[in-house]
């Protein structure tokens, strides 16, 4: 069994156990944090050269269920299919992937908090800096490799329209190991807030194993909105694949949460675009 199985979100194999496996996640510059809104210092070079994004609708290309989630696989010629630029980043970063991250109900999921509060969901966006790095794979092996876009989820009575476009196909990528070619273009932009786009940004980690230390993080202050229903297929997606035994698990082998909790900011400067 390789070691993508071996780690999850159970007592066993949980976010306590990875250091174990994964010598990196018990590193000092790990993610992810609990966002202390009075110790964040406001930057105005942050302001001087805003954040910036373009993203072809065209280069979301399959979902995969890799056994913690579901993730939404990119693909793009070059940096014009998409491109993250400005605000922390000195280079240009394309898009590799998107996955989400949420909890068994709707007052936990996301990893990020706020002053201790924590959100229903947190979407990631995984950029990769393609001007310095050749693949994403040398980008997330440096310190200025990745950089990763968070968006809070928060509970509403209404569906989000694009989301929906992602749990329309979570029942062909139910079990771990399954993928579904994505057929109705998604809009990476669409998932992200659409008015107020201040932000917290710091140096840190990826949340999942190997948790390479090698993310610049920006977190939007302003969640998007989603029901629970949606929530609620997420939940069904399983960590096993389909011909395998359902696992002797206290979730029996679904995906009913699976964030890591916050972890110590330590002397890493925590800045701000955009007060709250």
């Amino acid at each position: 069994m390789s070691k993508s199985c071996e780690w999850g979100y159970t007592e066993q194999n949980g976010p306590a156990t990875w250091p174990s496996m994964f010598p990196q996640a018990a590193g000092s510059r790990q993610s992810p944090v609990d966002v202390k809104t009075d110790i964040a210092t406001s930057d105005e070079t942050l302001k001087s050269k805003p954040l910036s994004w373009r993203y072809k609708p065209t280069i979301c290309k399959q979902i995969v269920n890799p056994g913690y989630g579901w993730r939404v696989d990119v693909q793009g010629d070059d940096h014009t299919d998409s491109e993250l630029a400005g605000g922390p980043l000195g280079n240009k970063y394309r898009l590799e992937q998107f996955h989400c991250h949420w909890g068994r109900d709707s007052t936990t999921g996301s990893e990020h908090t706020v002053d201790g509060k924590a959100y229903s969901g947190e979407l990631h966006l995984v950029h990769w800096n393609c001007e310095k790095y050749k693949t994403f794979g040398e980008a997330a092996q440096h310190s200025d490799g990745l950089a990763v876009l968070g968006v809070f989820l928060e509970v509403s009575d209404k569906s989000h329209s694009e989301i929906e476009k992602i749990v329309s196909l979570i029942k062909r990528i139910v079990y771990r190991g399954q993928s579904a070619p994505v057929q109705e273009d998604i809009d990476p932009s669409k998932l992200l807030p659409s008015s107020d786009l201040h932000y917290w940004t710091y140096l840190g980690s990826l949340t999942t194993p190997p948790c390479t230390e090698s993310v610049t993080w920006i977190i939007f202050k302003e969640p998007i909105r989603v029901s629970e229903d949606q929530l609620a297929i997420f939940r069904s997606l399983r960590s096993y694949s389909q011909q395998e035994a359902c696992p002797l698990d206290e979730h029996n082998g679904q995906v009913l949460h699976n964030y890591r909790p916050p972890l110590p900011l330590g002397n890493r400067e925590l800045r701000e675009c955009g007060s709250m």
